[in-house]
């Protein structure tokens, strides 16, 4: 594996905008309002864009739209589209593009009105045959085959999966930016309705509006810009299956191999980490990617997160602004994995600010356990 990545390219600016519920807005400015603060926050002029990376469930051309709406002209596009983590895949083509000289300035932006638009996500993703005839509710039914299958084979129970709920409001309730706050205990968690068997409405992410965006620029530029860099250390990518019937193992994912990749290149291990961002769109989520990415041995995730270990004073800060699960999830989450990232580096996240982060994970996931992308971010003086 190469690690003439890290250290190469940074991200100089970030933003966020309407997020929660935020009715009146579409989608598409939602993502612009956020890429209008980004810009502004790295000190940059929008002229200044040379390349656009975007996902959308919305637009079936997302930098063709993009772009036109934003008054762009770049000389390097990224849309490919793998669900949610499309975003981390977005910062390894954009360090890619920068390190290659074939773009200055490079914005990666998402816009979602989901919540204030009914509610539901409409999605251009074609059905699967595998499970059309069991009239599969996309995508709870395979996150809960996966809980169910962990719960079997590892003694995991339904507490251990409301402690990962629990720890994120926990955490929410320190971020004002947080769209779901208030006290939440283990009770709370497993008297509310059932959803998916063993998983809860509790158990599932928030629907949200919302925008936003990054600008990654390359690192000798960045020192000169506005805000502290936050340096790209290393990324990796794995993916397996498409449909959830297609999963080897419903409770290992790709992310033992993106995982591996990303520590490589960056040149660190689990040990060396700050801050875990991980995609929480279901409970089971966290307790699997933190048995696959190598914090926690197979089985033990469940053990784990007991005793408040995720929340505020825990053995280890894991998505600090609350989450998928109790800040925000507009349709795609994994963008605002990387702007939580960035504001704990920069040391500027407020009452929930960890005390001198220097390296962070943050690990997006797409489709239904399916790609699975890992991210290693970190301050100047990891370089």
């Amino acid at each position: 594996m190469t690690r003439t990545l890290r250290g190469k390219v940074a991200i100089a600016g970030i933003g966020s905008f309407n997020v929660g519920s935020v009715p009146g807005f579409s989608a598409m400015e939602n993502l612009g309002g956020a890429a209008l603060r980004a810009i502004s926050d790295a000190g940059l002029n929008i002229q200044d864009i040379d390349a656009v990376f975007s996902a959308s469930s919305a637009h079936a051309f997302p930098t063709l739209s993009v772009c036109e709406y934003l008054g762009l002209k770049p000389t390097f596009v990224g849309g490919a589209n793998v669900g949610g983590s499309s975003f981390e895949m977005h910062v390894i083509e954009a360090a890619l593009a920068l390190e290659a000289g074939l773009c200055n300035a490079a914005l990666i932006c998402y816009g979602s009105n989901q919540r204030s638009a009914g509610g539901r996500l409409v999605s251009m993703a074609e059905k699967q045959w595998q499970e059309e005839p069991y009239r599969f509710r996309m995508p709870i039914n395979g996150y809960a085959m996966a809980a169910a299958r962990h719960m079997y084979e590892y003694g995991t129970t339904r507490e251990m999966l409301a402690e990962v709920a629990v720890a994120a409001r926990a955490w929410a309730n320190l971020n004002p930016e947080a769209y779901a706050r208030g006290p939440l205990s283990l009770d709370d968690v497993l008297s509310a309705r059932l959803v998916s068997d063993p998983l809860s409405v509790l158990d599932c992410c928030l629907v949200t509006d919302g925008g936003g965006a990054i600008v990654m620029v390359r690192s000798d530029r960045a020192k000169d810009l506005k805000q502290p860099p936050v340096y790209f250390l290393g990324g990796g990518m794995a993916q397996w299956h498409r449909s959830i019937s297609e999963m080897p193992n419903l409770t290992v994912t790709a992310a033992t191999e993106s995982g591996p990749r990303a520590f490589e290149m960056a040149g660190v291990s689990q040990t060396d980490v700050d801050l875990l961002m991980l995609y929480d769109a279901f409970t089971i989520n966290t307790i699997l990617f933190l048995e696959d990415l190598g914090f926690c041995p197979k089985g033990e995730g469940g053990r784990f997160v007991q005793d408040g270990a995720l929340a505020p004073g825990g053995r280890l800060a894991v998505n600090t602004n609350g989450g998928g699960l109790s800040c925000m999830h507009p349709g795609m989450y994994g963008l605002f994995l990387i702007i939580e990232a960035v504001r704990q580096l920069r040391g500027d996240a407020g009452e929930r600010q960890l005390k001198e982060p220097e390296i962070a994970l943050c690990h997006g996931n797409g489709g239904v356990l399916s790609s699975q992308v890992s991210t290693l971010f970190g301050t100047a003086s990891t370089l």
